[in-house]
């Protein structure tokens, strides 16, 4: 009998440690919603910048379009950003969007000034699906690890510029000058992924081109909580 429990023991201790392989520890993900054109987002714009400085969290700032009619156009304003801060809001529960918004990890949202509240969520470690990205020959190559238990997620492919420097002309912020950090400046869903080993690829040509560095994220579909995360620069 001792000797069965013994066995019993130790497969589960194999299986354990063999699940703990497949994982791996991953940046806390914080996305800021952001525009320029809005006067209360640069000291979130700045937090952006000190996160992006730390190795255990990606940091990335997704700039909206619709503050635009305020006087100042962003430069940086995607339609993608913004479809992205919807579906958040649908998946969160939330009633309405706003600037500027943080969310973290796909898991909830703060107010971007709200440094406390970030700060105490980032200190723990996280783990996820082992992400690993590489460029050469012209291309992000992202190879993903197998995950038992998963839901079906998105492999999405983020590229953006590490810094810039905006004079501001008109709006809200009119006279400022801003330094912004980690500028989201395209993003696309590389495919698909259900727990098994794969492959993705993107050609360099294909990305903005002042992009800098580029981010991945493995989610679930429909902005889920992220299972997985990586970043690599681009030069």
């Amino acid at each position: 009998m001792r000797s069965s429990v013994q066995k019993h023991l130790l497969a589960a201790a194999l299986l354990c440690c063999a699940a703990q392989a497949r994982a791996q520890l991953r940046p806390a993900v914080v996305e800021l919603f952001t525009s320029e054109g809005c006067s209360s987002c640069p000291p979130a714009e700045a937090y952006i910048g000190e996160l992006a400085q730390r190795p255990n969290v990606l940091a990335l700032a997704f700039h909206v379009d619709y503050w635009d009619d305020l006087g100042w156009r962003d430069r940086f304003g995607l339609p993608q950003s913004v479809l992205r801060q919807r579906t958040y809001a649908k998946a969160l529960g939330l009633a309405s969007v706003y600037t500027p918004q943080v969310v973290l990890d796909g898991r909830g949202d703060f107010v971007g000034s709200d440094v406390a509240g970030i700060n105490k969520r980032l200190a723990e470690n996280r783990r996820g699906v082992a992400v690993v990205v590489a460029v050469h020959d012209g291309e992000v190559v992202i190879d993903l690890g197998a995950q038992e238990g998963v839901r079906e997620s998105d492999v999405v492919l983020i590229a953006y510029q590490r810094s810039a420097v905006s004079a501001i002309g008109r709006g809200e912020n009119s006279g400022r000058t801003l330094q912004e950090f980690n500028i989201v400046r395209g993003i696309q869903t590389l495919g698909s992924w259900d727990g098994r080993s794969q492959q993705y690829r993107a050609s360099i040509k294909s990305l903005p081109s002042d992009s800098t560095d580029v981010a991945v994220l493995v989610q679930p579909q429909g902005q889920g909580p992220i299972v997985g995360a990586a970043m690599r620069a681009l030069r």
